[in-house]
This record gives C-alpha cells, sequence and structure tokens, in this order.
C-alpha cells in the first residue's frame, strides 16, 4: 500500500512539472525587433518589403511633382507555397504612403458597396437632410493603380532549408496604360535543423 501511495505522490508531481513546463512564457516585444523564429514569412520580412517601396515610391518622379496624385490599390498577390496575409503587406505600405502626405488613396477597392448603400440611403431613403445628403457622381478618380506580387523559391538539401523571397510592386498611369514605376525587394532565409530530432 505504502508502494501504490509513493507511486501516485510521485506520478502526481511529474504531472504538475510536465504541465507546468508545457506552458509558454509570453511576454511583449518590440514590433521592430528581428523576428527569426522560423525561415516562413514574417513580421520582420513584411517591415522590410514595405520600407523599400515606400522609400523607392517616395523618391520616383510620379511623387517629385508635388501633385499628390490619386491611387487605387489593388491586393497583393501571394504566389508563394505557404498562407500570407498579404493585406497586410498592402496595409502597410498605404498607411505609410498616407503619412507622407504626398498620395491619397481611393477607397473604393475595399468598400465600394458599402460607399455605393450611404449613397443611395443619402440621397433615396427621404430620411436625410437634402442640404448635407451627398449626390451621386462626385467621387475623385484615381490617377494611378498600384498592384503587386510575392513570390517564393523553397529548397532543402540534408538539414538546410533555404527559402526566397522576391515582392515586386508596380504603378500603373490609368490614363495612358503605361507602368510609371516598379520596384522590387528580395529576401533570402535559410535554417539548418539539428542532427537531433531531424
Amino acid at each position: 500500500m505504502k508502494k501504490v501511495v509513493t507511486l501516485c505522490a510521485v506520478a502526481a508531481v511529474l504531472f504538475l512539472f510536465w504541465g507546468c513546463a508545457s506552458t509558454p512564457s509570453v511576454s511583449y516585444g518590440s514590433p521592430e525587433q528581428v523576428e527569426t523564429v522560423t525561415i516562413d514569412f514574417g513580421s520582420t520580412d513584411l517591415q522590410i518589403i514595405a520600407e523599400k517601396m515606400v522609400n523607392s515610391l517616395l523618391t520616383s518622379p510620379v511623387l517629385s511633382s508635388g501633385m499628390r496624385p490619386v491611387f487605387y490599390v489593388h491586393r497583393v498577390q501571394n504566389r508563394t507555397d505557404e498562407h500570407i496575409d498579404t493585406q497586410s503587406i498592402t496595409n502597410r505600405i498605404r498607411v505609410t504612403l498616407l503619412q507622407s502626405g504626398k498620395v491619397r488613396f481611393s477607397a473604393v477597392s475595399e468598400v465600394n458597396d458599402e460607399i455605393i448603400r450611404q449613397l443611395e440611403y443619402q440621397t433615396s431613403s427621404g430620411i436625410v437632410d437634402p442640404s448635407t445628403a451627398k449626390s451621386v457622381g462626385n467621387q475623385v478618380g484615381a490617377d494611378y493603380f498600384l498592384y503587386g506580387e510575392l513570390t517564393s523559391i523553397r529548397k532543402r538539401a540534408g538539414r538546410v532549408e533555404d527559402v526566397y523571397f522576391k515582392f515586386t510592386l508596380n504603378l500603373v498611369n490609368i490614363s495612358s496604360g503605361l507602368i510609371e514605376w516598379a520596384d522590387e525587394k528580395e529576401i533570402r532565409k535559410q535554417a539548418k535543423r539539428p542532427l537531433l530530432g531531424s
């Protein structure tokens, strides 16, 4: 009986220890801190790409005129083998460009249906004061169309895994159909798996 009680006590202690040891330790870090948990696409990659694209675009002839053109943005296409939220890349680029004060963005691509519903409500419902109702036909047309894609090549040899990302962004003049600006950013990451557990 004494052995059974001792075994149960040891099992309980091991269970508690294992349960505590498997609970992750969580802490806050700086959003700008370099993230190297895996070689998959991460927050640091997003920040590097957005910074490169914004800096390049801000120094382009398109934005040197000081005219604050209106951009229409299409979501970045994900052509990698990973599930990547490319909307986050698009948002980061748009927000940083807007904060520069050199660009305006059309919201039509994101909330077109809601804009149309609101215009119809204001002009047709009879509930909105006509002196404050916004009329159809006053939206500002975009001057340029911004679109891009993210691609990757992944290779593995033995314990080494290598991934190469390439982000390309293009700016098209809507009137002429000409690409007025384009740039790309390349990122290569490598990981070496340990001998044990590989």
